[in-house]
């Protein structure tokens, strides 16, 4: 929990649609902390001198002008969803001219095309199987395998305004790569494998959590080819690249803002993601890359059902993260929790992982 004295190297307000763990990030850094979120969960308000709740995005920038009119800020950060809200000189990271760009999934199919970044191609109306997907939106979220007209049909009926595009489907390891860029050089700093939710319908490609470091064959191919992606790309501060590595390695996007991989890689690291971010938005990037100390996983648990969280998981921290006020009702698809496992190996990560979450999922059956 939050400590009642610290000393300060200025503040910053954090934006955007999940902050929790940057605002964390940001207060073991040394800075006093306000956030802009959308759901401000328990853990949040450990490490945030003052928080705010937004329904929709289109809220971020008047609560960000009055967060600036009442309070001395120093830094502003964008996290998920604000990633061009703000033109304001105190922002620290991808200006958002560049930042649109990828954050348009067809712009990025463009961007590694020109590039010339292996990545799944482009299929044309009629031609299955396909990966169809929205051309915005993180996570993960829509996307999904159609093999007919009739499952396309499906989806376009789920999700009638949304324009998408149609890609090769690629078999192979979800992982991602974190790197570290003044905007000229990139250095990556952990390589990461990925954790799909399963199952079918419209989560099954969404993001479940990951575990760092992936210990892989293609560990520093992934790594060479993240840092050629970022630089290219003109991204400044904390980037990600996402990937599957099947036969050959695909690039899939980028994330130009700290990834939901932020805490386990800091933690693997032992360094201050949130430092590393603010020395490249000054010009610094990690001269090497950086060794792994550890192996940490972490998994999201969804709720199963419509449900009302009736226990205070706190106690349960820092094997648990993200956690939901006693009250919160969540919808059935919705998160509820992060889970952690820590080790030195991945099986010894998973294990405490897999021990918490069935202690946390015994609390679940009963809500």
């Amino acid at each position: 929990m939050r400590e009642e004295v610290r000393g300060l190297k200025g503040s910053v307000l954090i934006a955007g649609f999940a902050t929790r763990h940057i605002v964390q990030s940001a207060w073991k850094a040394g800075y006093e902390v306000y956030a802009i979120d959308h759901f401000c969960d328990q853990d949040l308000t450990w490490y945030a001198k003052k928080w705010s709740l937004f329904e929709e995005l289109d809220e971020i920038p008047i609560l960000i002008e009055d967060y600036c009119k009442k309070f001395t800020i120093d830094l502003i950060i964008a996290a998920s969803g604000a990633e061009t809200i703000t033109e304001d000189p105190r922002f620290c990271g991808t200006p958002s001219s560049i930042a649109a760009q990828f954050l348009d999934k067809s712009r990025i199919q463009d961007f590694f095309h020109e590039t010339g970044i292996p990545a799944p191609k482009i299929l044309e109306a009629g031609t299955y199987p396909a990966f169809i997907k929205p051309l915005s939106g993180a996570g993960g979220w829509r996307n999904a395998l159609v093999r007919n007209d009739a499952e396309e049909q499906a989806w376009h009926d789920l999700w009638p305004d949304e324009p998408s595009i149609r890609q090769t489907p690629i078999e192979g390891t979800p992982c991602s790569v974190s790197c570290i860029s003044n905007g000229i050089t990139a250095r990556a700093v952990s390589v990461n494998e990925q954790f799909m939710r399963g199952g079918t319908g419209d989560r099954a490609f969404g993001f479940a959590g990951a575990l760092t470091p992936y210990e892989t064959e293609k560990q520093s191919q992934l790594a060479d080819l993240a840092e050629q992606v970022v630089t290219a790309s003109g991204c400044i501060g904390s980037v990600g690249v996402d990937f599957i590595a099947s036969d050959e390695i695909y690039a899939i996007e980028i994330n130009p803002r700290f990834q939901a991989t932020l805490d386990i890689v800091e933690e693997s690291l032992d360094r201050s993601m949130f430092e590393l971010h603010l020395g490249a938005c000054r010009g610094h990037v990690p001269p090497v890359r950086p060794s792994p100390v550890r192996c940490v996983a972490r998994k999201i648990l969804f709720a199963d059902r419509d449900l009302t969280a009736k226990d205070d998981l706190k106690w349960l921290a820092p094997a648990v993260a993200d956690i939901p006020w006693k009250g919160t009702e969540i919808e059935e698809g919705g998160a509820v929790i992060s889970i952690y496992g820590r080790g030195s190996s991945r099986d010894e990560a998973l294990g405490l992982l897999d021990k918490t979450i069935t202690e946390v999922r015994e609390y679940m059956s009963r809500w």
